[in-house]
């Protein structure tokens, strides 16, 4: 995973400034055609999304007061499984993205949505949309690569600490909402003397605050819903199971985004008077989708289509996959590789690169994994275009 200007094959070097602009007015133009047609059907989804969700909740939970009899205990904790990844997959992360911010609706808002998260709302969306969104796949600036626990990048200096990355990474998974509440803590900051004292402990004192609300219903209240039934033991297991099964999946979605085969890491210098055309080049070549079923996509919240989504990070998860179709089409014009895969591969393909970036360079490297990245031919650059209607025109 070695910084792109550091690559000996640059995956952009056969563009132009002129193409890259173009790019990005070709990306402005999009997001603008999709920002006129937003409408009617658009809120129905999110709406008939989150009525679902709470309804599936509801119901998961009735049927586990009676969670002693297995048939009970599996069918809810499936389903408040599922509950609890749509509201922070589809629901949580894309309102409090903005995305339906548009609809002027004060209970599906940005600034008024708290997610079911060991994480508040505000201090995740401080470190999600506006650091990580801004700075995506910058080596020291976008924390979301590695979390700030792992090794993710050849020059990164190795020690032996790393060598335990997998476990962590294991471990984070299955605890994947506290570690991303520690994250958004900025505890890193804050040990070595970055972060105010003051706005530290206001912060502590809300994910402390979440959290206790958190337990207190999955761990208390809900249990003891199910004492009259005999319940109260399995209710608090499926509680457990549930939160576990929403935290791995949630983990294996984002790794998927950023950490594959394929994906592209920048240095900081490298960003330096970058224009929107380059911001839009590299969120294409720094993030990765997933292939899959309509199921799938809506189970990954959208995330699936990482591509479209750090393109556009405001606009209806909905649309993403109509704006795909677009998005390929400019992979291919500009020899750009849109990286994609199914779901076991690019889970497989993020694990092994944490398992390779834990070992030091030279035993790395003799660990090898096939390359995925592909030279991608363009098919109409538009600085081509115009030098072929230049000749046309001078002959």
């Amino acid at each position: 995973m070695t910084a792109m200007s550091k690559k000996e094959h640059n995956p952009v070097a056969h563009l132009t400034r002129s193409d890259i602009e173009s790019l990005g007015e070709e990306l402005d133009a999009l997001r603008a055609k999709i920002i006129e047609s937003r409408g009617a059907a658009d809120a129905a989804y999110i709406r008939r999304t989150i009525d679902i969700q709470r309804k599936l909740e509801m119901g998961s939970r009735a049927v586990l007061l009676f969670s002693k009899y297995k048939p009970a205990f599996w069918a809810g904790t499936a389903g408040l499984t599922v509950s609890k990844i749509l509201e922070n997959m589809e629901i949580g992360h894309n309102v409090m993205h903005g995305q339906w911010d548009w609809m002027r609706d004060p209970k599906i808002h940005s600034t008024t949505w708290e997610w079911d998260n060991a994480s508040p709302a505000d201090l995740w969306k401080h470190s999600h949309n506006e650091l990580h969104h801004t700075y995506t796949n910058v080596l020291g600036r976008d924390n979301d690569l590695g979390y700030g626990i792992m090794r993710v990048d050849e020059d990164q200096r190795w020690m032996p600490f790393y060598l335990g990355q997998p476990l962590w990474n294991a471990l984070n998974a299955c605890f994947f909402e506290y570690g991303i509440a520690a994250y958004d803590l900025e505890l890193g900051k804050y040990f070595k003397g970055r972060k105010d004292k003051d706005v530290f402990k206001r912060d502590l004192g809300k994910v402390g605050q979440k959290v206790r609300n958190q337990m207190t219903r999955d761990y208390v209240i809900h249990p003891l819903l199910a004492v009259p039934t005999g319940s109260w033991g399995s209710t608090l297991a499926a509680n457990a199971l549930s939160n576990l099964g929403r935290n791995i999946w949630t983990h294996s979605v984002i790794m998927c985004g950023h950490f594959p085969e394929g994906v592209e890491t920048f240095t900081k210098t490298s960003i330096a008077g970058e224009t929107r055309g380059d911001w839009y080049l590299r969120q294409m070549i720094g993030s990765a989708n997933i292939s899959g079923s309509k199921a799938m996509h809506i189970a990954t919240g959208n995330l699936s289509y990482q591509i479209e989504h750090h393109l556009f990070p405001d606009l209806p998860s909905n649309r993403y996959a109509e704006i795909s179709v677009t998005v390929r089409d400019i992979c291919a014009r500009y020899g750009l590789q849109y990286t994609s895969g199914p779901l076991p591969k690019q889970v497989g393909s993020a694990w092994m690169k944490v398992i390779r970036l834990s070992l030091p360079n030279h035993i790395a490297a003799k660990v090898k994994f096939p390359s995925r990245r592909k030279k991608v031919e363009p098919t109409a650059l538009p600085s081509r275009i115009a030098a072929v209607e230049e000749d046309g025109a001078a002959a």
